[in-house]
């Protein structure tokens, strides 16, 4: 081997050798593209905790997502949607914005967050600019409004027939008394705040509907989808399909959360 076929070698060599970070640094790009959203933020709606996610999140969690359930305080909607764009705040990369009924105008809001890239809503409200979840409402009344009571601080709770008969039929009678035992109380004042700015109208939205929901119209589900442009599933369940079907409410995550990445 001649000097000059030696250097040519060598030179080789090392241009393979630092060639090497580049073509990792493409195939962890290409993987990560793949994956999609691997941050979930799941917000729970009213009358309920971070707990009614909890058969929802060990699926997630089974799938390689990241999951951070807030903990509302239902005090206001702007002290939730500060909560959530807090544990939006604490992720690492994009964001996945998941809520559950009264959490829908939550996330309706707190969307806009720079981080979040699509919406899921679970049996979930929707509003637009302007409008609350009182007045998305009105036009669909539903049967567990009748099992609503105030306190003397203006907070409201749900009767024990409420959460048996239209919040959580299908659910066995211990989860409900567990519903019972760990539903929050929540000010009164929360149905009646607007959104300012709907992140459905900018962001990529799924959609959850319960078709015997007797909390949220499934009438208003269908119409709040199709407004939003949203990929929808129907399913048989109460206002809670992410404790009574948690499979299918988990299957429909993870699919948000690979076309979101993907756009």
């Amino acid at each position: 081997m001649t000097l000059s076929h030696t250097y040519r070698t060598a030179l080789i060599a090392i241009a393979g050798f630092l060639l090497i970070p580049v073509f990792h640094t493409r195939l962890v790009a290409q993987a990560n593209s793949t994956r999609g959203v691997r941050n979930i933020v799941i917000v729970h709606g009213a009358w309920a905790d971070g707990s009614s996610w909890s058969k929802v999140i060990p699926l997630l969690q089974a799938r390689g997502l990241h999951v951070v359930a807030v903990q509302n305080p239902l005090t206001s909607l702007a002290d939730d949607i500060a909560a959530t764009k807090r544990a939006i705040a604490s992720q690492d990369g994009p964001v996945l914005l998941v809520g559950h009924s009264y959490g829908g105008a939550v996330i309706t809001e707190a969307g806009n967050d720079p981080k979040v890239v699509g919406l899921v809503y679970v049996a979930a409200l929707a509003p637009a600019d302007g409008e609350s979840v009182a007045s998305v409402t009105k036009p669909f009344p539903a049967p567990l409004g009748s099992e609503v009571r105030a306190d003397a601080e203006g907070f409201l709770m749900l009767t024990p027939k409420g959460i048996a008969e239209d919040f959580a039929q299908d659910l066995t009678d211990k989860e409900k008394q567990l519903l019972q035992a760990t539903q929050g109380p929540t000010a009164a004042a929360v149905f009646g705040a607007t959104i300012t700015t709907a992140a459905w109208r900018t962001k990529p939205s799924w959609c959850v509907i319960a078709s015997n929901d007797r909390a949220v119209s499934p009438e208003l589900q269908k119409a709040e989808a199709a407004t939003m442009k949203a990929t929808s599933i129907t399913i048989p369940s109460s206002h809670v399909p992410m404790l009574s079907q948690p499979k299918a409410v988990a299957d429909l995550i993870v699919q948000a959360a690979a076309k979101a990445g993907s756009q």
